[in-house]
C-alpha cells in the first residue's frame, strides 16, 4: 500500500494527471484543487514536488513535447528528409491530440527559450539539418524555419480543428468556408476563390507535410542538398 501511495504521489503521476486534466478542459481546468481530488491527497504533497501553475504547465508541456520526440524517433532511421518528417509528424500529432498545447509552447519558446522544451525541438530537427549536409553557418536559419513552420501549421490547425459550429463536422465547416469564399467578389479575391474548392477536400495530415516538403526542397535547393 505504502508503495502505491508513493507511485501515487510521484512527480510523475503528478504531470501526468495535469496532463489528463489539461486535455479535459484546457488551462482552467488545471487547477490544484483539481488535482488534490483526482490524486486522492492533500495540496502539500503537490507542492512538494510543483512550487506553482506555472512550473506544473511547463512541466506538463515538456513531457508531452518528450513523448511526442520519442514518437517521432520510433521507426527505424531513414533519410534525413524523413526524419524530419517523423518529427514533424510527432509534434503535429501531439499539438492536435492536446488543445492547450499550442499555446503553451508558443508561450515557453517566448518566454523560456533556454528552458528544456525550446533546446529539444531544435535539437530534433537540427541534428536532422545538419546531416542534409547543410553548412554550420546556417544550421540555425534552415532549423528555424522548420520549427517555425511546424509549430505554426500544427498550432492552427489544431485552432481551426476546434472553431466548427455547434453539431457541424470538419467537413461541413470546411464545405461552409469554401462556399463562403467561392461568394467573394471576383476582382477583389481572384486567388481565394481559386483555391476554394481545394480548401474543401484537403487532407490536413498531407497538406502538412507538403508544407514540411517545400521548406525541406527550399533547403536542398540554397545550399544544394544531396
Amino acid at each position: 500500500m505504502a508503495q502505491r501511495r508513493t507511485e501515487a504521489l510521484s512527480r510523475a503521476r503528478i504531470i501526468e494527471t495535469a496532463v489528463e486534466l489539461l486535455d479535459a478542459d484546457g488551462e482552467r481546468g488545471l487547477t490544484f484543487r483539481a488535482l488534490t481530488e483526482r490524486l486522492a491527497t492533500g495540496p502539500g504533497a503537490i507542492y512538494w514536488h510543483v512550487a506553482n501553475k506555472g512550473e506544473l504547465l511547463d512541466a506538463a508541456t515538456g513531457a508531452v513535447v518528450s513523448a511526442a520526440l520519442r514518437a517521432g524517433r520510433a521507426e527505424p532511421a531513414g533519410s534525413p528528409q524523413d526524419e524530419v518528417r517523423a518529427v514533424a509528424l510527432g509534434l503535429f500529432d501531439a499539438i492536435e491530440g492536446h488543445p492547450w498545447l499550442a499555446l503553451q509552447l508558443s508561450a515557453q519558446l517566448s518566454r523560456g527559450p533556454s528552458g528544456s522544451v525550446t533546446p529539444k525541438i531544435f535539437e530534433s530537427f537540427g541534428r536532422h539539418v545538419r546531416d542534409l549536409g547543410v553548412p554550420k553557418g546556417s544550421w540555425f536559419t534552415a532549423t528555424s524555419a522548420l520549427v517555425h513552420y511546424v509549430l505554426g501549421a500544427a498550432g492552427q490547425n489544431a485552432a481551426n480543428a476546434r472553431v466548427v459550429h455547434p453539431g457541424a463536422g470538419r467537413g461541413e465547416f470546411l464545405d461552409a468556408v469554401s462556399t463562403a469564399w467561392e461568394a467573394l467578389d471576383a476582382e477583389e479575391y481572384p486567388f481565394a476563390r481559386a483555391v476554394a474548392d481545394e480548401m474543401r477536400d484537403h487532407d490536413d495530415r498531407e497538406q502538412f507535410l507538403a508544407g514540411v516538403d517545400l521548406i525541406l526542397t527550399g533547403i536542398g535547393t540554397v545550399h544544394a542538398v544531396e
